[in-house]
């Protein structure tokens, strides 16, 4: 254990046993509170001691809403250095030596779980200092700094080569399809069934465009969606860790759940005739009941949401032409009343499903994320982050980390279905319409039936 200073009592209140150790307080063995200086100090390794993985992911996770990264990994391996420190050269050159393995394995644990934390490059700096530190003691411990940083970089290289995609990909769909006046030629563009008709396939690549976005996904992007403000907001610092969009790559998440909603709301209103338009939606019905057998939920919502989108569901003689009753029984598992249980027990089988898998197809459990975010959110808002001694409610933290790491378990499948670039590329290449061109197209395939939706058509011409 790193020092701490005396024991300071214990105290039986409710069930369990609740001790205090200077300004670290337990419940039952449990780490439920504690000063911020001792729980930094609780995350620094020492010769016969290292943190337990839990606690290093979770105060990994959480610290950020304290105090920066860059503060944190500058506080860290200063104490570490300064506790091998006796006043003796060669005797602290050989403590050093013994604890160095320990560290490179405290910042393997960071650089691996939270990559994106070393975009700044001051963290890059620290981590640099650290490894020419560990080259004057310990040449296993060098080369093992040297190989981290290698992962490290080829991760954060990977990371940019996925932004600029996801960019261009973005830059390309933004074009919206053209004037509503020539929508008799627009029925000649490639829908959807042209490209893929099997609900299974399409199923399939969605849930490959799923993973794909989830695998980039940070998890401390979870805990700063919250967070109020900068921790360096106050200071003149250029930071780049910082200046970059903090939750870019889960706004980029986000934004493809909206972009298969209004796909889907598209390809059911463009096409000139009522029989087609029957068709695109009986298919989307039986696509979203592919991605439900899958594990993909969120693919499934978004479907479900774009055709619940008022200018779909207004088309009555289109869907007077479709079966039902499966689209029922997917919204009924969908239904957000009651906290959205329904769904909420689907999840919890196919996470079970998942944790006794004998193929990678049954390890796939895509949650519906804006909901996944929502809780996270409420645990958050409902929950101090300190207590009135001023200690941190370590607590809340624990359960922000168990939501988050059970993202990460999901994140890290590999998708097993087969590509198909020409799908995968309708998917996030062809353009949609926004909500006015919606409703325009529409009123187009079936003219309005009121004099609101008269009105309505009038002020969108």
């Amino acid at each position: 254990m790193p020092p701490i200073t005396p024991y300071a009592g214990n105290r039986l209140y409710g069930h369990g046993i609740t001790a205090s150790y200077g300004e670290m307080c337990y419940h039952d063995n449990s780490l439920v509170s504690a000063s911020l200086e001792a729980l930094i100090q609780h995350l620094v390794p020492t010769v016969d001691y290292y943190p337990d993985r839990s606690y290093v992911f979770t105060f990994l996770l959480s610290s950020r809403l304290f105090l920066h990264p860059y503060e944190l990994m500058t506080r860290v391996c200063h104490l570490c250095v300064e506790q091998q420190r006796s006043g003796d050269t060669l005797l602290d050159k050989i403590r050093f030596r013994e604890v160095a393995p320990k560290l490179v394995q405290l910042l393997t644990e960071w650089t691996e779980t939270f990559p994106y934390d070393f975009r700044d490059e001051r963290m890059m700096r620290c981590l640099k200092d650290m490894t020419h530190h560990v080259a004057r003691g310990d040449e296993y411990s060098w080369r093992a700094m040297q190989q981290m940083t290698q992962r490290l970089i080829k991760r954060l290289s990977a990371l940019g080569q996925y932004e600029e995609a996801v960019a261009a990909l973005s830059a390309v769909a933004s074009e919206r399809p053209a004037s509503l006046k020539s929508k008799r030629e627009l029925a000649l563009r490639t829908d959807v069934l042209s490209v893929c008709d099997d609900p299974f396939i399409l199923a399939q690549q969605l849930t490959h465009i799923e993973l794909d976005r989830l695998s980039f996904i940070g998890p401390e992007e979870f805990i700063q969606t919250f967070a109020l403000k900068d921790p360096l907001e106050n200071h003149k610092v250029v930071c780049g860790f910082f200046r970059k969009r903090k939750t870019s790559n889960l706004e980029t998440y986000v934004n493809w759940f909206n972009r298969l909603s209004y796909l889907v709301a598209t390809e059911i209103c463009m096409p000139v005739k009522k029989k087609q338009r029957a068709r695109i939606i009986e298919f989307f019905i039986d696509v979203a009941q592919e991605c439900y057998n899958i594990g993909n939920f969120n693919s499934l919502m978004a479907i479900i949401t774009g055709m619940n989108m008022s200018p779909v569901a207004r088309l009555k003689k289109t869907w007077s032409k479709v079966n039902t009753d499966k689209f029922e029984i997917l919204e009924h598992q969908m239904d957000p009343s009651s906290n959205f249980s329904n769904y909420r027990t689907a999840l919890r089988g196919a996470t079970q499903r998942s944790e006794t898998a004998h193929s990678v197809q049954e390890k796939i459990v895509i949650p519906f994320f804006s909901l996944l975010i929502k809780d996270i959110y409420f645990l958050n808002e409902g929950c101090a982050s300190r207590l009135p001694n001023g200690h941190i409610n370590f607590e809340k933290l624990w359960e922000l980390a168990k939501q988050v790491s059970e993202f990460l378990v999901w994140r890290q499948v590999i998708c097993p279905f087969d590509r198909d670039r020409r799908i995968l590329q309708h998917l996030v290449t062809t353009p949609v319409f926004a909500e006015d061109e919606l409703h325009l197209a529409s009123y187009e395939s079936e003219g309005p039936e009121n004099n609101m939706e008269k009105d309505s058509r009038r002020s969108l011409r």
